[in-house]
């Protein structure tokens, strides 16, 4: 004979595996960690601070009006 089982503690079992299972995959996916998420950020600072320092700015319409002159 095979063992009695309570059918609601069946289902909340298998409920909680499928869900760690799930979760395990999401964790692939889309998680992170923090040393992760604040080299990204450096990183990032890092290439606006660059951008700024480098930005060429337009020349003014004044000023290409005296060089004409």
């Amino acid at each position: 004979m095979s063992d009695i089982i309570n059918l609601k503690q069946f289902k909340k079992r298998k409920a909680r595996a499928t869900k760690e299972v799930e979760a395990d995959a999401n964790r692939i996916l889309f998680g992170r960690t923090k040393a992760e998420k604040s080299f990204d950020k450096n990183q990032n600072d890092k290439q606006v601070r660059f951008l700024d320092q480098n930005r060429l700015e337009p020349r003014s319409s004044v000023s290409s009006a005296d060089e004409k002159e």
